[in-house]
């Protein structure tokens, strides 16, 4: 009987997008082009935060934004409300960004005006972390009414994530967390990760977060 031959495909695409984000990140870098990967699961406030992000930075910074659904327009058409450049991005039914797609959103986006380019990616704690779009950096959200655990179920998302939005702390009185125990879960996941509380609805926080990320984006400009 002959041996079956086994072909690691999973393995193959993820070698080969990794390979494609270094170059695409390798490229923004040569651009001046700070790119942020945003992620959360559905209805932990992304739109609403990038949002307050916006308002927060537009006269600072030269901001353009990616959209990505399975499908539809809404937060692409609320995003334009702000007055940033906007792009709306349709999977066709997958749930994540990777690299290539990430290339074809901001060649749609033309980024030569653009300083931040930021990527809302699809609303899912698992697919959008096992791929690097090429970002200069990654940001999670992680609202209140998802519990403090989240951390241990998702180890990956938190694992790649350089800064952990801990939002809708508003509501804090009315649920079960633990902002200790998010803290320890997070740095248990990743040590280096930057964990900021956040209210979107009101602006609590949110100058902690954008003085971070203007920090982050003068540097990556800095460097190129």
């Amino acid at each position: 009987m002959r041996d079956v031959r086994i072909l690691e495909i999973k393995q193959s695409v993820f070698a080969d997008n990794d390979r494609q984000a270094d170059e695409l990140r390798c490229e923004l870098k040569e651009k001046g082009v700070f790119l942020l990967n945003l992620m959360s699961a559905p209805g932990s406030g992304k739109t609403t935060t990038l949002m307050k992000t916006i308002e927060a930075l537009k006269d600072k910074v030269k901001i353009g934004v990616m959209e990505a659904d399975i499908d539809s327009d809404v937060d692409a058409r609320t995003i334009a409300k702000s007055g940033a450049k906007v792009i709306q991005l349709h999977t066709g039914g997958m749930c994540h960004l990777d690299a290539a797609m990430t290339r074809q959103g901001l060649e749609g986006l033309e980024t030569g005006d653009v300083e931040l380019a930021i990527l809302e990616n699809v609303g899912n704690l698992v697919c959008p972390a096992e791929f690097d779009t090429g970002a200069s950096k990654n940001a999670m959200i992680l609202s209140v009414p998802e519990g403090h655990d989240k951390p241990l179920k998702y180890p990956l998302m938190f694992s790649v994530c350089d800064v952990v939005l801990v939002n809708k702390i508003d509501v804090l009185p009315y649920f079960d967390f633990d902002m200790d125990k998010c803290r320890e879960y997070v740095l248990m996941r990743n040590p280096n990760a930057k964990i900021i509380p956040i209210c979107a609805k009101t602006g609590e926080g949110i100058d902690k977060w954008t003085n971070w990320l203007l920090e982050q984006v003068e540097s990556w400009r800095s460097k190129s």
